[in-house]
């Protein structure tokens, strides 16, 4: 199967600017990369030749700058989803550099790129038996004084645990005892906090992937790769801006404009109540060595050291695969 998309995503599965990119400059100069189904390892040829946009996830992409430079050479458009949380004292998220460092990265790359195509995740938001409503909120105060002016909005997740056996086992087998999800009662009241420090800062909160409406607090449901960012800061591409009308105008001075793009342009690889529009990832699971214990992605933490060992051997002998292993 090959497929050409418009929006590549890299990546919601393992972070790609952090520890693959010379992979990814590799697939630059191929024009394709290979994306490998999860569920029965069918591979999926993803070209390159239309593409408009990348979606970079990341916590660390300081590694990637170089490639950055490529990347803009050959005149791609992309923005980052850049994951910056705070939880050092609990040991969290063992394989990422110091906070102090992610904010100083996040700063240096907003200088590059307009603060529309920076998007700041604290993603997930999980509580424990030591770690309070209050504390989070003061965490992501301080990182929001810090970076709000360098970036287009704030996207917060909610961690899943009883929803995911694999979140369970990855906690288990780090000796995370204690961590949980909020309550309804802690949700509320952490909205209404983001709500007065959505208002400090000038910027606006989202909720990804999130059911519950929590936009009595201004905290609309995110878009991480949005109709909305697409559309402000890609707007002078005139084939995205295309593909986001429809074929036909049906009365004069109609712009074909879908009344609802967001929903019609759905991706349908994503939870129900996730409001992200179509895009083709090209990562994989169970390869990200970052090591944070709350991880989906990766089937357990041994796992992903050695399959990103097993990459790095093979890239010191300037050996690439069209997928990531």
């Amino acid at each position: 199967m090959a497929i050409a998309p418009l929006i590549i995503s890299a990546s919601r599965s393992t972070d790609i600017p952090a520890f693959y990119g010379d992979w990814f400059a590799s697939r630059l100069a191929s024009g394709y990369a290979v994306w490998k189904n999860p569920f029965n390892g069918d591979p999926v040829y993803v070209s390159f030749a239309r593409v408009r946009v990348f979606a970079f996830w990341s916590k660390n992409p300081s590694p990637f700058f170089p490639v950055l430079d490529e990347v803009e050479r050959q005149g791609y458009g992309y923005f980052f989803l850049f994951t910056l949380n705070d939880y050092e004292n609990e040991g969290l998220e063992p394989g990422i550099p110091p906070l102090e460092e992610r904010i100083t990265t996040f700063i240096r790359l907003a200088g590059r790129t307009p603060p529309g195509r920076m998007v700041w995740r604290f993603d997930p938001i999980l509580l424990s038996d030591t770690l309070t409503v209050e504390d989070l909120v003061e965490r992501i105060r301080f990182i929001g004084d810090r970076i709000h002016e360098f970036t287009r909005g704030l996207v917060i997740s909610f961690v899943d645990i009883t929803k995911y056996r694999r979140v369970q086992r990855n906690l288990a087998a780090a000796g995370c005892h204690g961590l949980r999800e909020c309550t309804d009662e802690e949700v509320t009241a952490l909205a209404e906090e983001l709500s007065l420090l959505s208002t400090r800062w000038g910027i606006p909160i989202t909720a990804c992937g999130e059911r519950r409406d929590l936009t009595d607090y201004g905290i609309a449901r995110g878009q991480c790769i949005g109709y909305d960012l697409i559309a402000s800061e890609f707007s002078h591409d005139s084939v995205l801006m295309q593909y986001f009308t429809t074929p036909h105008q049906k009365t004069p001075g109609d712009t074909g404009i879908r009344k609802e793009p967001s929903r019609y342009f759905k991706d349908p690889g994503q939870r129900g109540a996730c409001g992200c529009i179509v895009s083709k990832d090209i990562g994989q699971y169970t390869t990200c060595p970052h090591g944070c214990r709350y991880c989906y992605a990766n089937s357990s933490a041994v796992m992903a050291s050695r399959n990103y060992q097993s990459y790095c051997s093979d890239a010191e002998r300037g050996i690439f695969h069209a997928s990531i292993l």
